[in-house]
């Protein structure tokens, strides 16, 4: 891990639901969510009042409404989303080329070639957004990709953090397992048996023996628990695809279920690709993680996101478990690159 790098995490502050606020100012200081407004409807995002009683992205409305009976819903308008990520973006685009977007409202940006601090950038890049949009941002300013972005969640909202390279150890040994990219509750339950809390506990095992527990996720963990990351920030990056995924606090054994939450997941990734994806979809996808951390992926080739082909991708992974419960759900599509588009012609 190179010091010479300097990698900034930006996520702009419940976005969707800041802008309804910025365009309607009676809302401020009122929960607010973005999303369906009925009651199989799901919310998009929360802004930080409603999350106060417990809202979160992915809830279903009905439930968004037990916990605040206050929240007021607004629909989901992606053209006015797009228009100020498009006015995020052109300020990045003021200070670095290689700039990686994950999303409308995240992106990474590579200063390492810049002489100013990243601490100094962050906060001049974070003031410019606040001044053009009236929005607010949070940020994170690292030697990689993975620390910026835990850091980028630290002083949220409208805070930042820089974790330097000499400090990437001690941050690392205090950082809760929790923080970590794919440590959902059932990882979080399954580390804590073996007394793992924080990434410091996490070091104390070998690279064999968290391979022979946990197999590949067991190498990912020994190498993200220490802070490892030297993947570079792509500025010309094709996104190659598109995913929600669950990961369920108790195992699942109910394929009925598991159908039901399928469908709510496939509905987010629907509307995700309609906000964020101008590619053409090259095929279908689900996949299954299960108990024993085993996994499967279907995958069926079209264009079209039918209900009924993820039934039937999903019921043709769930029989590969051969009776195991789910611990995780993964719904996506996978995304034609430019040249998949040339072999349509």
């Amino acid at each position: 891990m190179s010091s010479q790098r300097k990698i900034l995490h930006v996520d702009m502050d419940c976005f969707y639901a800041a802008i309804e606020v910025r365009d309607d100012p009676s809302l401020e200081g009122k929960p607010v969510g973005v999303g369906g407004s009925s009651g199989r409807g799901v919310l998009t995002t929360a802004n930080y009042e409603a999350r106060q009683f417990g809202c979160h992205s992915s809830m279903p409305v009905f439930k968004a409404r037990q916990l605040c009976p206050e929240i007021i819903l607004r629909p989901v308008r992606f053209d006015a989303y797009r228009e100020a990520s498009q006015q995020v973006r052109a300020i990045f685009s003021r200070y670095t080329d290689v700039i990686e977007p994950l999303s409308l409202d995240e992106a990474y940006l590579d200063l390492s070639h810049r002489q100013e601090s990243g601490v100094a950038l962050a906060r001049e890049i974070r003031q410019a957004i606040f001044q053009e949009t009236q929005l607010t941002a949070s940020a994170g300013i690292a030697p990689n990709k993975m620390i910026a972005k835990v850091a980028s969640d630290w002083n949220k909202p409208n805070g930042q953090l820089e974790v330097r390279s000499s400090e990437v150890a001690s941050f690392m040994r205090g950082l809760r397992v929790s923080k970590l990219h794919g440590v959902g509750k059932r990882g979080q339950e399954s580390l804590a048996k073996l007394g793992v809390v924080t990434c410091g506990d996490l070091q104390k095992f070998s690279k064999l023996t968290l391979a022979e527990r946990f197999g590949k996720w067991g190498l990912d963990l020994y190498e993200r628990a220490r802070g490892n990351d030297d993947r570079e920030v792509s500025g010309d990056r094709t996104r190659k695809s598109l995913s929600k995924e669950r990961t369920f606090s108790e195992n699942i054994e109910d394929l009925a279920w598991l159908t039901q939450v399928m469908h709510r997941l496939l509905k987010e990734v629907s509307r995700a690709v309609e906000s964020q994806v101008e590619q053409e979809i090259k095929s279908r996808v689900i996949k299954l993680k299960f108990e024993d951390f085993t996994g499967t992926t279907a995958e069926k080739a079209g264009q079209e996101m039918i209900e009924a082909d993820y039934d039937d991708l999903l019921k043709l992974a769930w029989e590969r478990g051969k009776g195991k419960s789910v611990r995780l759900l993964g719904v996506g599509v996978r995304l034609a690159t430019e040249e998949d588009q040339m072999d349509l012609l």
